[in-house]
């Protein structure tokens, strides 16, 4: 009984971790086809909303590691399909990139943040668990319970700043989605009425794409604090 319920928690956690992961790519993916109705490309209506919000500093390229804004290089990066393509799902996620570029030409504060927690994340994540790893040999060496619980402490903390990174992540995709994409969409007259609900669904999935990095780094951060407690 133990072992089926330990599958079934197993299924459970691959569905809530991958399933988010699923819809988004079949949303976006659904909206990929060619319309004759879209006059530009997805990299052309980029490079018409940065003049238009006098970001000519921004630049549009090309790129296979997937959409997204690069606040240090100040380019958006489309896949060759988003980048290429006369097609709904090409100019809503150009228009969510561009939504990152106005967010950091506004300061917006929270993109901010995101931005240090990002960089500080990676070397944090890397100390606790090297911390975690050493933590043994230093109470043995030490002879001091409270070194190996003061290590832990520290370790779990560390990692808690990945953990952070995408509970702040979150709120800044929603908003570059909903607060700045698509207000620009609807007053452009860029889609037609009958492709909004499509578009909304496209925005969403753009802002849903890092909910798996998220939940998957929550739950990595569950399992450390179970060793702890053993």
């Amino acid at each position: 009984m133990s072992a089926f319920l330990i599958i079934l928690a197993i299924i459970i956690l691959l569905v809530i971790i991958f399933l988010p992961q699923y819809w988004v790519a079949h949303v976006i993916k659904k909206n990929q086809q060619p319309s004759d109705q879209i006059p530009g490309n997805g990299g052309q209506f980029a490079r018409h909303l940065l003049d238009r919000f006098n970001l000519q500093d921004v630049a549009v390229e090309q790129t296979q590691s997937g959409d997204h804004y690069d606040p240090q290089d100040r380019v958006i990066r489309l896949s060759e399909d988003n980048f290429n393509n006369h097609s709904l799902s090409a100019i809503v996620i150009a228009a969510h990139e561009v939504g990152h570029a106005i967010q950091h030409g506004t300061h917006y504060r929270l993109f901010k943040l995101r931005g240090f927690l990002a960089v500080a994340g990676i070397i944090a994540e890397k100390t606790g668990i090297i911390i975690f790893m050493i933590m043994p040999i230093l109470t043995l060496v030490s002879r001091a319970p409270i070194v190996g619980l003061l290590g832990s402490l520290s370790a779990l903390a560390l990692l808690g700043v990945g953990v952070l990174v995408h509970l702040v992540t979150l709120p800044v995709e929603w908003d570059a989605s909903f607060n700045r994409a698509l207000p620009i969409l609807e007053a452009g007259d860029y889609i037609d009425d009958k492709d909004m609900h499509a578009a909304r669904q496209i925005l969403k999935a753009a802002a849903l794409t890092y909910l798996a990095g998220a939940l998957a780094s929550l739950l990595n951060f569950s399992r450390w604090i179970s060793i702890l407690r053993r």
